[in-house]
């Protein structure tokens, strides 16, 4: 609208002097009323405006821009030149000034002056009033008809007469502050009383002016008309402003509700993760204690442990994981509806750093139950060594007891040419059985070699005995070649030797050894782990039993010796001993020893046999854990299928993907029951020392990584659904729509993974009419991947399609409607926050917001600039 005034200097020289000084009065008290904002004011209207400074002052202060930079000479051309400053300015504004030149105000023409005033007037402070598409002068009348129509005695139609009893003006401030007039003890007779009223209410509560004075008002037949004007703009200002006051407050109220609940649910995740990672601390010290206990017994124990972890400490926690992932969704879902920016937790409280650390965790779970078998297969091999060491070393010990003694002895000094010579066979048979006694030795050196190996705790122990028993041998040999040497020294002497003796002593101490070989075979302790291995052992008995017949053959022709001695001595009247001088071993001692060994054969027999029905108890026990794994695992997997090509189905509606989904998560829930069993199987294998399993590729751990995917995949799809619910609710946007995003999607979602790759989203946007730049595109993936993952979800896809439509809050709106509260000032103070907010609202607001630091500013003034750059994230605060 442009608006015309045309005023020349004839019009105001016939203008009445009385309404003159009216109008002058009512022109500088409007007029300081602006400039006032800008910490000055005028005493005279025509002398004041002369060098142009304060009437652009005045412009800039009404208008909110900024003018030329004035000139600050003070001679008369650099005068006109900011009045002229002031008139261009006035004219840009679509007014058109008649009569009016800069030279009558710097020469002080009081009328010019005057029309100039009610020009900017006109133009700034009546011209923007619109009431029901009339605007201006009829404008303001139709307001003020509006307002005051339910009072009585109050009839305006026109801007002089209708106001004189001032009962207008106090129905205008009763209408929007009751609390300040007592309109029902006005009185129509007392016009001077009302307008006073009027006026002295409305400059101390509306930060009003008083412009006007009573008495030349009602004395006057009909007030000038551009004074009352003015005056009534005001109020409209005035209270136009607090209306739109009370809109900002709703507004600023709105704003930061929803960022008071973001905040909550920041810190309830910020709780939520701090304890799932002090959890995840203090259990991988536990999990990376490698010490190993010293027995079986308390190395199962660790292994029982270890198992009320993984059932009853573990599950709850990665529960909570889950539901820390889907809060985190959910809140970056809300923020994003709020064009909030992203939550971004703490320095490592990421939902990644999460998944690190529970990454982590349970490789070092894996790392300790695999140490935890290893111990216990090797502990297990360490109690079998040490019980064959035993046993070697006491057969050893025995059969080496004495011989020091006896190959220290000098008999041979007094003893017979008979006796020499058959000291001197008995120490070849001593030797012979030395040599076959050095195998034994070996395997007892090469046992508490290994002992030390697997780091035995008794090493010590072991080592000493054997240390012992080397040292022992050693001893033997030297003992024995010294013997051989005495003997060699004195053999010539002696001539004589009994054959058979001889014969006996030398068959009968290899069989001997023979015998103490099967007897300590027959006595061996083992260990299998298959049925294989003990079938094994059982042909390795059955060769050995059909050895008998043979050796029993060398018994009885052994004993045969014996006998023909006896016979030899009885035929001959010998007198015999009862000792053979080449052996220690008498018949008896063979009978004995073969009588033993046919004694250990059948234990050995039922040994085996038990042990052939330990393992087939095995066997079944993995048959039985192969059957249900080899269920439970494709189970698993088809599940996860399943809700994948349900997460991707355009077919139905979100609720009815939801209920598919809720109905996939009863029927997980449900199988738990099979999880429990195939538990209770592994735990049976566990305990029976079963660590493999020909009949199924699916070990317990598999399994059980199957299942932990399988609940965070439906928690995470159900999430998702929830989220594009919530989307498609607060963005309005339809089901067709949202088939059409999934289509997309779809298309290019070529790797059906149910994400884009960058390229892939650069191609689904340019087939839906995007004309992208690397500029831009770079913006959208800002947008749609802010962690920079090299991937766009389905959400985020559907967050960016619906995120321009969408009618949301901004910082600007936010700085604008407090700028309302704050009567047009960069800075807003406590009380005017209590007066305009709710109590809980304000407290919130001057809590955070930070000092503000401008010259214009009084002592406790708030920045409300910073303040709302801050709750969109443009800010540090």
């Amino acid at each position: 609208m442009r608006l015309q005034i045309n005023i020349s200097v004839d019009e105001f020289s016939k203008l009445k002097e009385k309404l003159f000084i009216q109008n002058k009065t009512t022109f500088t008290a409007w007029c300081n009323s602006h400039l006032r904002k800008a910490g000055t004011q005028i005493e005279n209207i025509e002398e004041d405006f002369r060098n142009g400074l304060k009437l652009m002052l005045l412009l800039e202060v009404i208008s909110g821009e900024r003018l030329p930079k004035p000139d600050k000479g003070k001679m008369r051309f650099h005068k006109i030149a900011n009045v002229n400053k002031a008139l261009d300015f006035i004219c840009s504004k679509g007014v058109k000034l008649v009569s009016i030149g800069a030279e009558e105000i710097v020469d002080g023409n009081g009328k010019m002056t005057l029309g100039m005033i009610w020009t900017i007037i006109l133009r700034f402070a009546i011209q923007d009033i619109s009431v029901e598409e009339t605007s201006a002068k009829e404008g303001l009348l139709l307001w003020c008809q509006r307002k005051t129509a339910p009072y009585r005695n109050v009839n305006v139609q026109n801007f002089h007469i209708s106001w004189k009893d001032g009962l207008a003006l106090c129905a205008l401030i009763h209408r929007h502050r009751p609390d300040l007039i007592d309109y029902s003890k006005l009185r129509k007779d007392d016009p001077i009383g009302n307008l006073n009223t009027a006026f002295e209410v409305a400059e101390k509560f509306l930060d009003i002016p008083k412009m006007l004075d009573a008495e030349d008002i009602v004395n006057t037949p009909k007030p000038d008309e551009k004074a009352i004007m003015t005056y009534v703009s005001c109020f409209y200002h005035a209270f136009a402003g607090a209306e739109q006051a009370e809109t900002a407050a709703n507004r600023i109220c709105k704003v930061l509700a929803v960022n008071q609940e973001n905040e909550k649910l920041m810190e309830e995740y910020e709780k939520l993760a701090s304890e799932l990672l002090e959890w995840i601390r203090r259990t991988i010290p536990w999990l990376e204690n490698r010490v190993a206990e010293q027995t079986m017994r308390a190395m199962q124990q660790k292994l029982e442990d270890f198992r009320d972890y993984r059932r009853i400490h573990k599950p709850p926690r990665v529960q909570e994981k889950c539901q820390l992932e889907i809060n985190f969704n959910t809140l970056q879902t809300k923020l994003r509806l709020s064009n909030r920016p992203a939550f971004m937790p703490s320095e490592g409280k990421m939902v990644s750093d999460i998944a690190n650390a529970w990454k982590g965790l349970e490789g070092v779970e894996k790392g300790y139950e695999e140490w935890l078998l290893t111990e216990i297969r090797r502990l297990e091999r360490l109690d079998h060594l040490a019980e064959k060491f035993k046993q070697k070393c006491s057969m050893h010990e025995s059969w080496t007891g004495g011989k020091e003694e006896l190959l220290s002895q000098k008999d041979y000094e007094s003893a017979s040419l008979m006796e020499i010579r058959a000291l001197m066979r008995k120490h070849e048979a001593f030797e012979s059985d030395l040599a076959a006694h050095q195998d034994r030795v070996e395997q007892i050196a090469a046992i508490a070699q290994e002992l030390n190996e697997l780091d035995y705790h008794d090493a010590a122990t072991v080592n000493a005995r054997c240390q012992g028993i080397c040292d022992q041998w050693d001893n033997l040999g030297t003992l024995t070649q010294k013997r051989r040497d005495s003997l060699e020294r004195v053999e010539k002497l002696w001539e004589t030797i009994d054959q058979l003796y001889l014969e006996f002593a030398k068959r009968a101490a290899p069989f001997n050894n023979w015998m103490d070989g099967a007897m300590e075979d027959l006595q061996d302790m083992f260990i299998v782990h298959s049925i294989e291995e003990i079938q094994s052992l059982i042909t390795a008995h059955d060769q050995f039993k059909a050895t008998l017949p043979e050796a029993d053959k060398e018994r009885m022709a052994t004993m045969g010796i014996h006998n023909e001695i006896l016979k030899i001595a009885q035929t001959y009247g010998i007198k015999l001993s009862g000792i053979n001088p080449y052996t220690n071993l008498s018949p008896q001692d063979i009978s004995t020893k073969w009588d033993t060994v046919k004694h250990l054969v059948p234990l050995r027999d039922q040994m085996l046999q038990e042990e052939v029905a330990r393992q087939q108890a095995n066997e079944r026990l993995r048959r039985q854990f192969a059957a249900q794994a080899n269920i439970i695992g494709p189970w698993i997997q088809t599940k996860m299928e399943e809700i994948g090509h349900v997460s991707v189905d355009i077919a139905g509606s979100l609720e009815e993907q939801m209920n598919s989904l809720k109905q996939y998560e009863h029927n997980i829930i449900n199988y738990k029951s099979n999880m429990d069993k195939l538990e209770g199987d592994h735990q049976l294998s566990q305990e029976s020392l079963i660590f493999d399993n020909k009949h199924t590729n699916y070990t317990m751990e598999h399994v059980r990584v199957g299942w932990e995917q399988l609940l965070t995949t439906i928690a995470r799809t159900i999430n998702e659904v929830e989220n594009q619910i919530l989307t498609r609710d607060a963005k309005g946007i339809s089901q067709e729509q949202l088939n059409e995003f999934r289509a997309s999607f779809n298309h290019f979602d070529r790797k059906r993974n149910g994400m884009m790759d960058p390229d892939d989203f650069r191609a689904c946007l340019i087939s839906m009419g995007y004309d992208l730049g690397e500029v831009e595109f770079a913006r959208i993936m800002t947008l749609v991947d802010p962690n920079n993952t090299g991937v766009v979800t389905f959400q985020a896809f559907i967050d960016f399609m619906t995120r321009e439509t969408a009618e949301t809050d901004t910082a600007e709106q936010v700085m604008a409607s407090f700028k309302i509260l704050a009567s047009d000032k960069n800075y807003i103070t406590m009380d005017e926050l209590r007066r305009e907010l709710p109590p809980e609202q304000a407290e919130y607001c001057i809590s955070r917001m930070t000092r503000y630091i401008g010259a214009d500013g009084p002592s406790g003034a708030l920045d409300y600039i910073s303040f709302s750059s801050a709750l969109y994230g443009e800010s540090d605060l």
